[in-house]
């Protein structure tokens, strides 16, 4: 073909041209078409096949079902949390009524020098901003609390998820131990979400603000809800605020200003580094770590703020190293702690209204003295502490007041912290075994007998209507014959007082008694003369003061004024002690502290000697033992002691002269150690009275004779 080289006949063909030869294309193209052969698949493909393209269904079902659910459901919760947080916003309170919802006053206590030792009631914040707070305060907050305060938007997911792992890997409920709040949602609780006290929905406020603080999921979602309101109606400083001025920290204080009076005596605008991290630390746990429970245990949790304070750069090394090696002490108003059952004793003997109940903040000047106060503590402590097993169970109270009645000291019991514990100085009626006799023998002194006059001591049998005879001993079992009424009284005998008030009348023992304050309801037996009836320390205390001061009743008293913090200068009750009333004559109560001087002297009192003090008084002990006594005075002071269980078991060698004389004399050596010492009395009558044997210097007088034949009568004809 003309223009085409030929090609070489050694021309090998190549493999593709071989295969894409015309003959081989046209062989192909001739070939008739085979239909291609299927290989079937086996029965176990077919059922992997048809088993994933089943659960590929039901999968993309699903999927469209959730996305279906998803949407709406998120629209729902959207406009729910919307709605919510609409309600919330357009019910809240404004910020001034946030800051200070308060119910109830608070009660300051002072004592007799005006100086606080005592707090009752529930005591405010005022005029405390996040803008004057404290940087150091306000840090230690944040730190503490709620780093992130001022970035977040009222709640923290991440804080609250992290609180839940947490408790959940430490055993406890997801919504037990940490809580994950951010301060806005504690604010929101601390607002108890906007609802105030009402008594038709709670019966009182201690329930209100319990139902404030459940941590059931249903309060935690709405305190969230309030919590974001809160952010849309307040700015972050005004919520700080409302914080600071609400929360709980210890000793009654609600806010930190009311905290660092009360802890530091200082405003929270000026607190330092080591005061502020005290005070903060206090919102984990107010009670426990408040200082005036256990200052180490504040001190302790104060340095871990002050490592938060380092850690989050609030602190330098420097200022948290000096923080550490300086830390926070208590003011000495707050060392004096609660005040204990003196404070309590105060509280119950005012109207409610100005104290418990006060919506006002009340001061109340007392008689309190802080230093007869510790002499009278440490004595009780000492005394059970050196001769008592220190596994007894057994009880003790002292009251010390001044002669016109003025309660200086009073310990209601050995558990010397806290408040509103069980005052066995006020509340506890026991019998009072001899501590009675002096009523007696003032009965026998206002019916003209006298200290010289001569009584027998002797068996003696009283026959008791539908009981049979009465056959009364004298503690030793032994009868000393005749002996003066000074003698029968210093040796606490028995029978000289019983015969006194059966030959006096047993009804003019009683209303005498009534006289000076004890039993309202006293028994009416023989038996009264030796003390069956009850009645408190303090009214038996009140009633010895009465002798002291020549029969002139005595009221005891433990305030002085009641004034409103707000307007101090007008007292709106005082209490001034005029002893105008006498109810034994001056020669009655002279016949009496001489008697009482002699318990001291030559009795069964004579542990309660101490140098140089001319001292009176008298032991007691009631039936089996259950109730040990001793009341004494001197010029300056009156006190009485009472041992004994609170289950009326009976003391195991234990007597009125033992260890209540050595209570009563630890007390009153220590509070009379600055003192001048005073006598009792200079009366020239009781000089030279003989009281170790049956004579007097009146013994042939015509009324010592009369008076031991009126006994021998009246016994004789029995």
């Amino acid at each position: 073909m003309a223009g085409t080289k030929k090609r070489n006949k050694n021309h090998k063909s190549l493999i593709a041209e071989n295969r894409f030869k015309k003959t081989s294309i046209t062989s192909l193209r001739n070939k008739p078409s085979q239909k291609r052969k299927s290989k079937l698949p086996s029965s176990s493909n077919s059922s992997s096949n048809f088993l994933i393209k089943f659960f590929k269904k039901i999968i993309r079902f699903f999927l469209l079902i959730i996305w279906g659910l998803t949407w709406r459901t998120s629209l729902i919760i959207f406009l729910g949390i919307t709605s919510a947080v609409s309600y919330y916003y357009l019910n809240m309170k404004e910020f001034s009524s946030l800051l200070d919802e308060r119910a109830r006053g608070s009660v300051t206590l002072e004592d007799y020098k005006g100086e606080v030792f005592a707090w009752r009631g529930d005591n405010f914040s005022k005029n405390l901003t996040a803008k004057n707070i404290s940087p150091h305060l306000k840090n230690a907050i944040l730190a503490t609390e709620d780093r992130g305060f001022y970035s977040h938007f009222g709640i923290s997911p991440r804080g609250i998820g992290s609180a839940v792992l947490i408790n959940l890997t430490e055993g406890r409920g997801p919504l037990s131990g940490h809580g994950g709040s951010t301060i806005t949602q504690q604010t929101a609780k601390l607002v108890c979400l906007g609802k105030p006290f009402s008594q038709a929905v709670w019966n009182s406020e201690k329930d209100y603000e319990a139902s404030c603080r459940t941590s059931t999921i249903w309060r935690k979602i709405k305190e969230a809800l309030y919590a974001l309101s809160l952010e849309f109606k307040f700015s972050k400083d005004e919520i700080l605020t409302i914080y600071i001025n609400r929360v709980f920290l210890g000793a009654g204080t609600r806010g930190f200003e009311a905290a660092a009076q009360r802890y530091f005596g200082k405003s929270a605008k000026i607190v330092n580094p080591s005061e502020a991290a005290m005070l903060a630390g206090l919102l984990k746990a107010p009670t426990r770590y408040a200082p005036t429970n256990n200052l180490k245990r504040s001190q302790e949790r104060a340095n871990l703020i002050i490592g938060l304070m380092e850690n989050q750069n609030f602190l330098s090394k420097a200022q948290a190293k000096f923080a550490r090696e300086n830390p926070a002490t208590l003011s000495k108003f707050a060392k004096a702690k609660a005040g204990g059952y003196f404070a309590d004793w105060v509280m119950a003997s005012l109207p409610e209204y100005l104290t418990y109940e006060t919506t006002e903040d009340v001061v109340i000047k007392t008689t309190f003295d802080p230093l007869v106060q510790k002499a009278a503590a440490e004595a009780v402590r000492s005394v059970f502490r050196d001769q008592v097993d220190q596994n007894s169970k057994a009880q003790a109270a002292i009251v010390i007041m001044s002669p016109n009645g003025a309660v200086r000291a009073m310990v209601g019991g050995r558990d010397l912290k806290g408040t509103g514990l069980f005052n066995r100085a006020t509340q506890a009626l026991r019998q009072t075994g001899s501590l009675f006799k002096p009523f007696v023998y003032a009965a026998a002194f206002e019916n003209g007998f006298s200290p010289s006059d001569l009584v027998n001591d002797e068996q003696i049998s009283i026959d008791l209507p539908g009981s049979g005879p009465w056959t009364p001993k004298n503690y030793s079992n032994t009868f000393s014959g005749e002996v003066t009424l000074s003698k029968a009284f210093s040796e606490s005998l028995n029978i000289p007082a019983i015969k006194i008030s059966e030959s006096i009348g047993r009804e003019y023992v009683s209303e005498l008694a009534k006289r000076f304050g004890l039993f309202s309801n006293p028994s009416n037996g023989p038996a009264i003369a030796l003390g069956t009836s009850e009645a408190t320390l303090i009214d038996l205390v009140g009633a010895y003061a009465t002798i002291l001061n020549s029969g002139y009743k005595v009221e005891p008293f433990g305030w002085e004024t009641l004034e409103l913090k707000k307007n101090k200068r007008e007292p709106l009750m005082d209490k001034s002690e005029v002893l105008d009333k006498q109810i034994i004559s001056s020669e009655t109560a002279e016949g009496l502290v001489f008697m009482m001087s002699e318990v001291i002297r030559n009795g069964t009192g004579k542990r309660a000697q101490f140098s140089n003090w001319e001292v009176a008084g008298k032991t007691g002990t009631s039936q089996s033992a259950r109730d040990a006594w001793f009341v004494g005075f001197s010029k300056n002071y009156i006190a009485g002691v009472w041992i004994g269980y609170d289950n009326n078991t009976p003391l195991r060698g234990v007597t009125g002269g033992g260890l209540p004389a050595d209570i009563w004399r630890t007390a009153m050596e220590e509070i009379h150690s600055n003192l001048i010492p005073t006598p009792l009395q200079s009366n020239k009558i009781y000089k030279g009275l003989e009281t170790n044997g049956v004579k007097a210097i009146d013994e042939t007088s015509s009324f010592g004779q009369r008076l031991g034949r009126f006994f021998n009568r009246f016994f004789n004809s029995n």
